[in-house]
C-alpha cells in the first residue's frame, strides 16, 4: 500500500465505494504481496481504512447516485 498524490491525470474506480476517484485527488494505492502491477487497486483514503468493516456482500450499484 501507498499513498499517492493522483497526479497522474487518470481517473481510477475505488473497489471499495465504486465511485470514481478524479484526477488530482490523493487516494490510496495497493496491490497483493506476491502480485504485479496489474493487480494494483486505486482506493479513497477513508474506504482502504475501512475495508475491514466493510461486508464482502455490499451491493454496489454501477450506476451511482450523483
Amino acid at each position: 500500500m501507498r499513498p499517492v498524490a493522483g497526479t497522474t491525470g487518470k481517473t481510477y474506480r475505488c473497489p471499495g465505494c465504486d465511485q470514481e476517484i478524479p484526477p488530482g485527488v490523493g487516494h490510496v494505492v495497493a496491490w497483493p504481496e506476491h502480485g504485479g502491477v496489474d493487480n494494483r487497486r486505486h482506493w479513497h483514503r477513508p474506504c482502504w481504512d475501512a475495508r475491514d468493516r466493510r461486508s464482502a456482500k455490499l451491493p454496489r450499484s454501477r450506476n451511482p447516485s450523483r
